[in-house]
């Protein structure tokens, strides 16, 4: 095999290590695949740039602008077949924009673009729900969840068939379309149905009674916008990261650079939907929104469509429950069997040339979950198959195959750590504007939209990145002087943990003093406390550096922890980690108030927040916040990285997945 050669022999280019293939199924090349020009378009949309030196393929320009990033690209596009990056971006002081990085940047502006779409659609559903179509407040919040809640749901369907029969980029492309067909049938029904009589849908003007087709039209058309955008999101990330070689050293920087402006991309992409396209759409031009958010949908199609030929892949792995119950059932029916010590050589493993099910990376044996290794053991009877020419797989699997159920129940206790974490990261679209709402929201004669302060988280995201990657990830590289580079996932994940509490606090604190300067009286408390909204800047702002420590820790963690056939499961589990937060959330909520409201008191959460006390229930969040992340040290403490077996056998050294 050539890439079993670490050349693939044309010429002298060089394939991948880590078994990803072309668009033909080849050996995927270095220098012509993982990489698209055209992702240079990213940086004018997503990313607010100042002027410094930009190195693209050994040429300086100076960026002062959206005109030079764009002439840049443009001369990297006719340059890029000749030449090559002379050096990397971990040995270059100067921002790197080498071929991979184009390629990496072609689907964040995909990701940047479709999150604006998606964004321009949820922030504000829930006011075309009361004023377009008449619902009560309650029925409109009720069923802005249900959409929401099936939004992550569909984030595992779309993992699943992307991990076992359809593959990333198929899986990618399939669910894009449905995602503009959704927001194109949502565009329509507005405009011809819905909007009547026109103009109306702003805070003044009802719209008109709908019959039961044209609703039943509009509650299709954001359902297909929930699949589209759910199976969309787990595997557009792992099929980005999937471009670059994690066992090339350059590359592998890269990657885990790539969920860092990965997750910028998709704050920058809402900050544009929640502040120009949510102002138009609260003044009551819906249409215009929504059109605004399918013509963006389909240019992030058109462009991940235009990237084909450069994409790499990892080919799908087959159905993975029929692999863990297989591993299950093999144990089962051998737990009367003795095992012997230290028995690695007795443990049915594959030739190196079949290790990878359907060309993954064979995964080694660790010595975590004893009783799954019997699915593994050789006994007389798989012998006796063995010489029969056949093996049963539910009675011996390979050990590639039992890691794999080894590793997801490794990562199943770290992961409901962060669930703790998604609830306090939920308070910034419910708590945290119920409390700017009862604050001074005025400057001079303008009104500051309470929902808009979470304006600031974004831009604590976009800040506490480049901040991490710039300064704090070469500092403590420096200070460890390992060879490692920063802080580790599970290190950074703890950090969060740390911010979120201190975010909390931080509320708590903000709440105790707008009791003070509020009117106990008031019948309806928006704007009844004289202290002024931008009191909250800190704990947006906090909640934003603790999503760079956690969420970008989690997404880069679960994507290098995963079998390479679990990929995007890894990434759902990020999104089912939000989703579990939300009903965390309001199982909390309902249960403070439970208790709270008993002996006739008004609640920690009343309606009229100046008789309640707020202040409490941030407090319990990071006392709760405070006992998950004692649980996460132990459970970090007992995590076992996974170890890989890589591709190419260019040194019979083993790749060290410090985690």
């Amino acid at each position: 095999m050539a890439c079993l050669e670490g050349k693939f022999k044309e010429g002298r280019e060089e394939c991948t290590l880590d078994g990803t293939v072309d668009w033909h199924g080849r050996p995927a090349i270095k220098d012509k695949s993982g990489q698209w020009v055209a992702g240079i378009i990213i940086l004018l949309y997503n990313f607010p740039v100042s002027e410094k030196m930009i190195k693209i393929n050994d040429e300086r320009v100076t960026e002062t602008g959206v005109g030079l990033w764009l002439h840049a690209g443009l001369q990297a596009a006719n340059k890029c077949k000749q030449q090559d990056i002379a050096r990397s971006a971990a040995e270059n002081p100067v921002i790197v924009l080498g071929k991979r990085d184009l390629c990496r940047s072609f689907i964040q502006m995909n990701q940047g673009l479709a999150t604006l779409a998606f964004f321009g659609v949820g922030v504000n559903l829930v006011l075309f729900l009361t004023r377009v179509l008449q619902q009560s407040n309650a029925d409109a919040a009720n069923n802005v969840s249900k959409w929401t809640g099936t939004v992550y749901i569909f984030s595992l369907v779309g993992a699943f068939l992307s991990d076992s029969y359809w593959g990333r980029y198929k899986t990618c492309a399939i669910f894009q379309v449905i995602f503009v067909m959704g927001l194109v049938i949502l565009s329509f029904s507005s405009y011809l149905f819905l909007i009547r009589p026109k103009g109306c849908g702003d805070e003044l003007t009802p719209c008109g009674s709908h019959s039961s087709m044209e609703v039943s039209l509009f509650y299709l058309s954001i359902y297909l916008v929930a699949l589209g955008n759910g199976g969309y999101q787990p595997i557009i990330a792992t099929f980005g990261a999937d471009q670059f070689d994690e066992e090339d050293p350059r590359e592998g920087h890269s990657k885990v650079a790539f969920f860092s402006y990965f997750y910028l991309a998709l704050n920058l992409g809402s900050l544009f939907s929640n502040t120009i396209l949510g102002y138009f759409e609260d003044n009551g031009v819906w249409a215009l929104g929504f059109w605004a958010s399918a013509g963006s949908a389909f240019a992030a199609l058109v462009l991940f469509l235009g990237g084909t030929a450069r994409y790499r892949h990892f080919k799908p792995s087959g159905n993975p429950l029929s692999r863990f119950c297989q591993v299950i059932i093999a144990a089962i029916k051998k737990w009367k069997l003795e095992m012997p010590r230290d028995g690695e050589e007795e443990l049915y493993n594959v030739h190196a040339k079949d290790c990878s099910m359907n060309g993954n990376r064979k995964i080694l044996h660790t010595d975590g979950f004893k009783f799954l290794d019997r699915a593994a053991f050789i006994s007389s009877r798989d012998i006796d198959d063995q010489k029969r020419g056949c093996r049963n797989p539910w009675r011996l699997c390979p050990i590639t195959q039992v890691e794999e159920v080894k590793c997801i129940l490794r990562l199943l206790p770290i992961w409901l750590c962060t669930i703790i974490y998604s609830v306090v990261f939920t308070q910034m679209a419910s708590l945290f504007v119920e409390q700017g709402a009862a604050m001074k929201t005025t400057v001079s004669n303008f009104k500051i939209p309470p929902a808009s302060m979470s304006s600031f988280d974004i831009l604590s995201v976009a800040f506490f990145i480049f901040l991490y990657r710039r300064v704090l990830d070469p500092l403590v590289s420096r200070v460890k002087k390992t060879g490692s580079k920063g802080l580790t996932e599970l290190q950074r994940m703890g950090v969060g943990l740390v911010i979120a509490i201190v975010a909390m606090i931080s509320a708590g604190l903000v709440e105790c003093y707008r009791l003070r300067y509020a009117r106990k009286d008031c019948t309806h408390c928006e704007g009844s406390s004289s202290l002024s909204i931008f009191w909250q800047v800190p704990q947006y702002a906090l909640i934003g550096a603790s999503e760079v420590f956690m969420y970008v820790g989690q997404l880069e963690f679960f994507n290098a922890q995963t079998p390479d056939g679990l990929k995007s499961f890894g990434s759902a589990l990020c999104m089912t980690s939000i989703s579990l937060g939300n009903y965390v959330s309001s199982l909390l909520v309902t249960m403070v108030m439970k208790i709270s409201t008993e002996d006739h008191m008004p609640g920690w959460i009343p309606g009229n927040l100046n008789k309640g006390h707020l202040d409490r229930f941030y407090f319990l969040l990071a006392t709760l916040t405070t006992i998950d992340l004692v649980v996460y040290m132990a459970c970090a403490r007992w995590y076992k990285s996974i170890q890989l077996e890589g591709k190419c056998e260019l040194n019979d050294q083993e790749e060290n997945f410090r985690v």
